[in-house]
């Protein structure tokens, strides 16, 4: 079961993340379908007689073979355009916090606050509890509120970066000169681990993301303790 749980989705803990699972079942569905289909079809020609070998021309088979795939793609185009919608639309956040990549770790800055900025640095092996991950626990974490709209601005300092959190549903590109902007909101209190998503250098592997939901009164009590 640990085997099949590693290849599936993380579960989604924001609504763009659901919508992104449901969209990769409901593709699946079709590709299991189209596969079941052709494999079908192969395997009745490869056991059948060639007796209409002769046959050369098939005006109702022909106008099958290219409706079939048509419909089959606006089935899936659909959803997808509805998605890319969504994970483009900017609406009005309520918080925004900016976050920039450097060699190698993160740095946040809360926009809507003064003097709420820190930088996140891998914690070394030595130094995790035991109920803690391996090169994804951080020093800092990040802290949200859920059920609250989210800004991201993502840059670099250096190299290219990729703000990437999976049960976010988000993967913002850091680009050094540029500010790029994602939207979340987290529908549930946790931890939510990534990394970045780029190969931007030796300690790529090393800039994980760790982002804490919390309350709205457990977010304003941890404000004040970093103002």
């Amino acid at each position: 079961m640990a085997t099949w749980s590693n290849l599936s989705l993380q579960d989604g803990a924001s609504p763009l993340m659901e919508q992104l699972s449901f969209f990769h079942d409901h593709t699946m569905i079709v590709l299991l379908l189209i596969t079941m289909i052709v494999g079908y079809s192969l395997s009745y020609m490869l056991l059948t007689k060639y007796t209409n070998r002769n046959m050369l021309h098939g005006h109702l088979i022909e106008t099958i073979w290219t409706a079939l795939p048509a419909i089959t793609l606006i089935f899936i185009a659909l959803p997808s355009l509805r998605l890319l919608y969504l994970l483009d639309d900017s609406s009005d956040a309520m918080i925004t916090i900016k976050t920039i990549g450097r060699q190698w770790y993160w740095s946040y800055e809360y926009s809507d606050f003064i003097n709420v900025e820190f930088d996140t640095y891998m914690t070394p092996e030595n130094e995790l509890n035991t109920d803690e991950f391996r090169l994804l626990e951080v020093d800092n974490r990040t802290t949200l509120p859920m059920n609250t709209e989210v800004r991201v601005l993502t840059s670099a300092s250096d190299v290219l970066h990729s703000w990437a959190v999976p049960a976010l549903g988000i993967k913002i590109d850091a680009t050094p000169g540029r500010l790029n902007q994602g939207m979340f909101m987290i529908n549930r209190p946790g931890l939510f681990f990534g990394q970045c998503s780029e190969i931007c250098g030796a300690n790529h592997s090393f800039m994980p993301i760790v982002i804490e939901s919390t309350s709205i009164k457990l977010f304003i009590k941890w404000l004040s303790n970093m103002m």
